[in-house]
């Protein structure tokens, strides 16, 4: 009413009260009347604010990638921020112009000339990969960067929520990165083969090895037996060889004894001996003598008759 108004700040925002070009209070979470028609209130927000942000930027080797990201700052200095942009608010605390929109987009705007200094050194394959690295040195250069000091704001922290490649490269390197990790399964399938083989060919040996030592120690064993039955048999011969040499002695001797004994029948006449023979009274003996002196007498003998009873006798056993 008759341009009495009433402002009532929150403590996170910071009131200036200028009246005919000077301030004339200053300070956060005021409250107070002010004539509106000769007044300018200026409200600068001292709560931290995240400023989400998305940009295209090309790497070393010409490859266009999107990062996104945030970033969250404060109003340090509200004062040097009220002097260079405007933050007044009407009556009804709204603000006056767009220049807080302004802020966060020059914001935006030295963060991705910082990114894009980063992303130009590397490659498509290496800027993917530096999330950390890209978070870092952006965050000190703004901390470090005049256009940022120079408006009263104090980073606070940066983070960067994804590096992405257009889809087509996207497509490439996935196929690619599918094709190496392909490529690794099959050497490891390959590696675990050759290792089972590698196994298989030691049991093998090891087999192999195994039936050798059985087949040597076979061949000792056999080795052993035909060394013990060439000694026995080597003991056999021996055995036959002194047998025939003592049958050899036995058949000498008997032989002698035998020599000895026909000696002296040998150089008695026939006749001497058949009538000895005869003289035992054997009738077969006495006829046989008759039948010889009668051969020897064959020519003399015109006639001779034989009895079958007397061959009959001389036959029968």
């Amino acid at each position: 009413m008759f341009g009495i108004e009433y402002l009532k700040a929150t403590p996170t925002t910071y009131v200036l009260h200028y009246k005919g070009g000077r301030a004339k209070r200053e300070g956060a979470g005021l409250s107070f009347f002010y004539y509106g028609p000769t007044s300018t209130v200026v409200a600068v927000p001292l709560a931290t604010a995240d400023v989400p942000f998305v940009f295209n930027e090309f790497t070393r080797d010409f490859q266009e990638l999107t990062v996104q990201g945030q970033l969250t700052y404060r109003v340090s200095d509200p004062k040097k921020l009220a002097g260079l942009l405007d933050f007044s608010v009407d009556a009804r605390g709204k603000h006056r112009s767009e220049d807080p929109a302004k802020l966060e987009e020059r914001l935006v705007q030295a963060t991705q000339v910082l990114a894009a200094g980063v992303v130009a050194r590397l490659t498509l394959r290496e800027a993917l990969g530096a999330c950390d690295a890209l978070v870092a040195e952006v965050s000190a250069g703004l901390r470090k960067a005049e256009a940022v000091s120079m408006l009263g704001i104090e980073p606070l922290g940066l983070s960067i929520l994804s590096i992405r490649a257009n889809p087509e490269m996207a497509r490439a390197l996935e196929a690619e990165a599918r094709e190496s990790l392909q490529r690794e399964a099959d050497e490891a399938i390959y590696a675990r083969r050759n290792a089972a083989v590698e196994q298989e060919r030691t049991i093998k040996e090891s087999e192999l090895n195994t039936e050798i030592a059985v087949e040597q120690k076979k061949r000792e064993i056999r080795e052993k037996q035909m060394a013990a039955e060439i000694a026995v048999e080597e003991q056999r011969t021996a055995l036959v060889a002194k047998r025939a040499e003592n049958e050899k002695r036995d058949a000498d001797t008997r032989a002698y004894a035998i020599e000895a004994t026909l000696k002296p029948l040998r150089e008695a006449d026939w006749k001497t001996l058949m009538a000895v023979a005869a003289h035992g009274g054997d009738p077969k003996m006495m006829i046989a003598l008759a039948f010889r002196e009668m051969a020897e007498n064959a020519t003399k003998i015109g006639e001779l008759n034989i009895s079958p009873d007397l061959l009959k006798s001389l036959l029968a056993k």
